[in-house]
């Protein structure tokens, strides 16, 4: 296998531009798309790639999806990611959202690791209380650890948004803004509404999730060999953590959550790291 996690200075390659929110009617409304090109060369090479991973071990992968990825954390610490200072400039609606210019704003990081993204924007806004989990122990501790932890303006906890209810940690209807960066990405397919569900839970309604992952044809999804393929866009790297490469298509599918009382606004879905 090949590891084919983009590297920290990567940019983005393979870029949807999407904005979507619900209507009241439960439809999408959705406008602009831009997806990279392949090279008929890269168009080849997927078509050949239509071995799977079998299920013994796709079993074997979901199993120790937590596991592997406090490993990732063990190897790496907190130095694998650059901290995101993107985030205000690329997702307005942190600024928009506000009422009145100095309103406090709840949030949750959702999928937070070591901070890069939490860390940044809890300097750059003081008017922040930030809700912050992760799926690895480990990743939760890192954050706990770093200087600019300040439980006055943050709770970092443990999660597996899939099956834990996020309401022992996060009260009900009370943030502002979710962010989920990079984080769907990591979920098995199926599993994916449930971490939506969860998120509704603790979403004011009428507030917005802002999302940002790996696109189709991302370099780092053609990095992959065919022997990392786990289904259509899915794949596993060397250490055993998993990558989705989204569509548009699939964006709606997957934020589309029948009976959901809240609105979701997905704002500019990239490929690579920001």
């Amino acid at each position: 296998m090949t590891d084919s996690r983009p590297l920290q200075g990567e940019s983005p390659v393979a870029q949807l531009d999407v904005t979507i929110s619900a209507c009241e009617d439960g439809t999408f409304q959705k406008r602009g798309h831009k997806t990279r090109i392949l090279s008929p060369e890269e168009a080849e090479k997927l078509a050949k790639e239509q071995v799977l991973v079998s299920d013994f071990k796709q079993q074997k992968l979901e199993k120790e999806a937590q596991k592997n990825w406090d490993l990732f954390y063990k190897r790496n610490s907190t130095n694998f990611f650059k901290d995101r200072h993107w985030t205000t400039r690329e997702f307005e609606e942190l600024k928009a959202c506000r009422e009145f210019e100095d309103q406090k704003l709840t949030i949750l990081e959702a999928g937070c690791g070591v901070g890069n993204c939490l860390f940044p924007l809890l300097e750059e806004d003081l008017n922040i209380f930030a809700y912050a989990c992760d799926f690895s122990p480990r990743a939760v501790e890192y954050v706990k650890q770093n200087p600019l932890y300040d439980a006055q303006r943050c709770k970092a906890f443990q999660c597996d948004l899939t099956k834990d209810n996020i309401l022992e940690n996060v009260p009900s209807d009370s943030v502002d803004v979710v962010t989920l960066i990079f984080v769907l990405s990591a979920v098995h397919p199926e599993k994916m509404h449930l971490v939506l569900h969860n998120l509704y839970k603790v979403l004011k309604p009428g507030k917005c999730v802002l999302f940002r992952d790996y696109g189709l044809y991302d370099h780092a999804m053609l990095r992959f060999k065919s022997a990392n393929k786990l289904g259509e866009n899915f794949y596993v790297r060397q250490d055993g953590t998993r990558s989705y490469f989204f569509t548009d298509v699939a964006c709606c599918k997957t934020f589309s959550l029948p009976g959901a009382s809240n609105s979701i606004k997905m704002q500019r879905l990239w490929a690579g790291l920001g």
